[in-house]
């Protein structure tokens, strides 16, 4: 069956009816059970089970009560009944918890027969895990906040048997960089549950903001948390604030707040980890405490991207360490986990190669480089928290120079450090940035909203497996896991939040949950479009990118044909297109192999479900113009960094997008765009356009002025127009097109001058980019 009908059946679990001899009766098949993530052993028996106002929940102790009010306050939402609670079971039409001491932490069975759901597990974990499983075969509409008419809440018979494949299944939320109200973080740790995921990796700590109360150092919330509002301005176009600029934007998390975030957790079965930053990622604190850095100079709380970062603690004082004690001590009482994590990455440790404190500690300690001296911190920072009974996590930075005895990697640059970690004998937590950064974009950057870089779609996120191939099984046996991470500079919404962390954690749920051999991407893709549904009626502000059509583009010189390919993330996605200006319809033409075209074409193409496009159309215009083909020379030749498709990289009718490493656009550093389009012939035009593309994050700035000048023997030019464009602050990607229009012309040569911004804000300079010289 196509895998798009699949998707029809399973959204029409609710209605299916099927008529008996005697009687109406749900029938289910297996493409109706729409379980994320998948369990490890499903039996589909013949019956159903039908929830009703008269349904009593039966629990084992009253603890239960909090995990079953998961569903009763759903039921009360769309049905409005109040069901009820009970420790005894009536002779049939309930819900009932089991203990097993025999099943594992986190295990749970889960036994639905016409009469009675059962629940086994050995604990709260087990039971909240087999209610989360009953919600979601269950029809999507009980996610509805309002009443649902004239529903039917029925269930198919099921026997299943079901636990992790991994213990440790993490999200880290950045509150640092942007921060976040407890409400949002609370709807987090809900949506966390849903997936069975049981870690919140709380990113507390970095240069950008300070955000946690710690009462011995009052100054770390009042000066540490807050910043220069700039949000305005690109990540990295920001200017660094002096000492004594006030910082208004910001905020911080009380210990109560953080004592009863931790305590709601828990009733999820999700633990939190704080991580407080250090060596490095500490501006924020020493904009607070200056006497905690190596030269003591004050700063003010960055806004924005910091590199190199070179403001870390002093690793030679006494008092960093006892500052650094203190402030432990106060996280440790608000967090009971099992870990603390410590960061330990990206520090530059040029202060401390010159800093006196720093050098006479390397002596009195006998070691021979920063990087030792970095492991001597780490360690000692370890035993600190190793004597309060807890264990320590560092990014995989922490091997250098020599790791911590009882330390636990998260291994984020690729998965290197984290087969080296486990060669040694520690337990590792893999979180490579290829599969799990969920600040990376996750659909064409054309259409998706500002991310960090990178591409991590929903089909990609779903192929990460924390165990590498290579690893021997004692070497596998210390992966307790992986995590997702969505590091928050371009995040500024709890909307954007959203839209980042679904679906994709639902796709890495299941490849921590499940068993890797059950595991089909055509079949989660399936079963993802009920997630969906149930994201619409929760309100979750999910990504829609996985419906998105992509193209690829390539264009034969000698027969000034252009090849247009068109694909999807589904497997065997029924696409379609229309050409000029025809609408997506039914009757649109179905996408089989790449579309040939020589002449300038608009295109649009969907993917369609039961006969309807979904998600946002594609849309390009293939333009052929004048240009075509043509020789352009350059009186300053471009960067080897991005060199298009070269020679004929500005006159093939290939544009770029927003990703400025593409292939499709080429760049010059500091220097003009001078180029010289040979026509061939005597050519009659009126128009010049020039592609462009501006993110002033890593330095790439639209033109000031784009001029065309002509001639007609290549030596004797006159200018024709010009398109002139200040400067502006742009937090954005964006794409712009310079057109310059003049009465018409006979020529043979074009010449085009894009003039760059001479100096940028913070003295460096600037790229141009530019992907098209159309001529018409």
């Amino acid at each position: 069956m196509n895998v798009l009908k699949k998707v029809a059946v399973m959204a029409l679990v609710a209605i299916t009816v099927s008529c008996q001899t005697t009687k109406q009766t749900k029938v289910f098949t297996e493409n109706d059970v729409a379980i994320i993530p998948k369990p490890a052993e499903l039996k589909l028996e013949q019956g159903s089970f039908e929830f009703s106002k008269n349904t009593k929940f039966v629990l084992a102790d009253a603890s239960q009560k909090a995990i079953t009010s998961i569903l009763i306050d759903k039921f009360k939402n769309t049905s409005g009944w109040n069901l009820e609670v009970t420790d005894k079971a009536p002779s049939k039409d309930f819900v009932q918890f089991v203990i097993d001491e025999k099943l594992a932490d986190e295990a749970y069975k889960l036994e639905v027969n016409s009469d009675r759901v059962l629940i086994t597990a050995k604990g709260n974990a087990g039971f909240l895990y087999g209610i989360e499983t009953l919600r979601q075969l269950l029809p999507t509409g009980i996610e509805s906040a309002a009443k649902v008419a004239d529903a039917e809440w029925v269930i198919p018979n099921v026997t299943i048997s079901d636990q992790p494949r991994y213990k440790y299944r993490g999200l880290m939320l950045d509150v640092s960089r942007h921060f976040f109200k407890m409400d949002y973080v609370k709807k987090t740790i809900d949506r966390m549950a849903m997936l069975k995921m049981n870690v919140l990796h709380f990113h507390l700590v970095d240069d950008q903001g300070w955000r946690i109360e710690i009462k011995k150092y009052p100054k770390l919330t009042e000066i540490g948390a807050w910043r220069v509002d700039q949000e305005d301005k690109h990540w990295d176009g920001r200017y660094t604030p002096a000492a004594d600029e006030k910082g208004t934007y910001g905020g911080f998390y009380t210990q109560e707040e953080l004592k009863e975030l931790v305590a709601y957790a828990a009733t999820k079965n999700i633990e939190v980890i704080p991580e407080i930053e250090m060596p490095a990622h500490v501006s924020s604190a020493i904009a607070a405490y200056p006497e905690l850095s190596c030269h003591e100079t004050p700063i003010g709380v960055p806004s924005g991207g910091v590199w190199p970062i070179t403001d870390i603690y002093c690793a030679g004082k006494e008092n960093t360490f006892q500052f650094l004690e203190n402030v432990l001590t106060e996280v440790m009482d608000i967090f009971p986990s099992k870990y603390i994590h410590v960061g330990g990455d990206e520090a530059t440790k040029t202060n401390w190669k010159v800093c006196p404190h720093c050098n006479k500690r390397m002596e009195a300690e006998g070691l021979k480089s920063a990087e030792e001296l970095q492991s001597y911190f780490i360690k000692r920072m370890e035993r600190f928290i190793n004597s309060k009974g807890k264990k320590l996590i560092g990014w995989d930075e922490i091997l250098e120079g020599g790791i911590a005895p009882e330390a636990t990697v998260m291994s984020w640059r690729g998965v290197a450090g984290g087969i080296e970690a486990a060669k040694q004998g520690h337990d590792v937590i893999m979180t490579p940035g290829t599969h799990c950064y969920f600040d990376h974009y996750q659909g064409p950057q054309n259409e998706e909203p500002l991310a960090w870089g990178g591409y991590t779609p929903l089909s990609k996120v779903y192929t990460f497996d924390p165990v590498v191939d290579s690893m021997t099984p004692a070497e596998a046996k210390h992966v307790l896991g992986g995590q997702a991470n969505l590091w928050s500079e371009q995040i500024k919404t709890e909307a954007h939040s959203e839209y980042m962390i679904f679906p994709r954690l639902a796709a890495l749920s299941e490849t921590l949950w499940s068993p890797k051999e059950s595991r089909n991407w055509e079949d989660f893709s399936t079963r993802i479009e009920s997630m969906f549904s149930r994201y619409d009626f929760l309100g979750i502000n999910y990504a829609k990118s996985a419906y998105l059509v992509m193209h690829d583009v390539q264009i034969d010189m000698k027969t000034k044909e252009v090849s247009l390919a068109l694909k999807n993330e589904f497997t065997n996605a029924d696409i379609r297109y229309t050409l000029g200006d025809k609408k997506l319809t039914d009757q649109a033409t179905k996408y089989t192999e790449p579309l040939k075209i020589d002449k300038t074409t608009k295109v649009h193409a969907s993917l369609f479900k039961d006969d309807q496009p979904v998600g946002v159309s594609f849309n390009t215009t293939i333009e052929f113009h004048k240009a075509v083909g043509k020789k352009v020379t350059f009186k300053e030749p471009y960067s080897d960094q991005y060199k298009g498709e070269g020679e004929f990289g500005l006159t093939n009718t290939l544009r770029g997008t927003k990703n400025f490493t593409d292939g499709h656009w080429q760049a010059w550093l500091g220097k003009d765009m001078d180029a010289v389009i040979d026509m061939g012939e005597t050519t009659s035009i009126q128009e010049v356009i020039l592609g462009t593309l501006e993110n002033q994050g890593p330095g790439i700035y639209f033109p000031t002025a784009v001029t065309v000048y002509v001639s007609s023997d290549g030596k004797n030019y006159k200018e024709v127009g010009v398109q002139k464009r200040a400067f502006a602050k742009n937090p954005s990607f964006d794409l712009k097109e310079f057109k310059i229009s003049f009465e018409k012309q006979s020529v043979r040569y074009v010449k085009v001058v894009a003039t760059t911004l001479k100096t940028l804000p913070n003295g460096g300079k600037a790229w141009l980019f530019v992907d098209e010289i159309l001529i018409k």
